[in-house]
């Protein structure tokens, strides 16, 4: 039987993308470990998936298959962690494939890799 070990986002500016991420999910380097093409970012609670960013000089998929889903308890706390992301370095991305009533919204860290913030109250 296998798990999900990790998420692995390609990364084109590693120093960037640590301070991003650290910042955004509240993780740090495993073992203090940065290098410059590779470093797994653990839960500083030690509770969640392990995020690991590897080198990359693949384009940015603007459709990804794969991305991250953030969670966040109520519409407030949606809004709030959005505000928190966007000053830390993401963007909002004007996204044409929102439906009706959309429960997420699309951003993208400074690398340009998207990720939604999921309000889970929403109906």
């Amino acid at each position: 039987m296998v798990s999900i070990g990790q998420v692995v986002l390609g990364v084109t500016e590693m120093p960037r993308a640590v301070r991003f991420w650290t910042q955004a999910l509240h993780y740090i380097p495993r073992a203090g470990a940065v290098t410059d093409t590779w470093t797994i970012l653990d839960p500083v609670n030690g509770l969640g998936v392990p995020v690991a960013l590897g080198l990359s000089s693949s384009p940015v998929q603007q459709v990804p298959r794969i991305h991250l889903d953030l969670f966040a308890e109520t519409t407030q706390e949606q809004r709030e962690e959005v505000e928190r992301l966007v000053a830390l370095g993401a963007e909002l991305v004007q996204w044409d494939l929102y439906p009706d009533n959309a429960d997420f919204v699309v951003l993208a860290d400074p690398e340009g890799n998207r990720f939604c913030v999921i309000d889970l109250s929403h109906e």
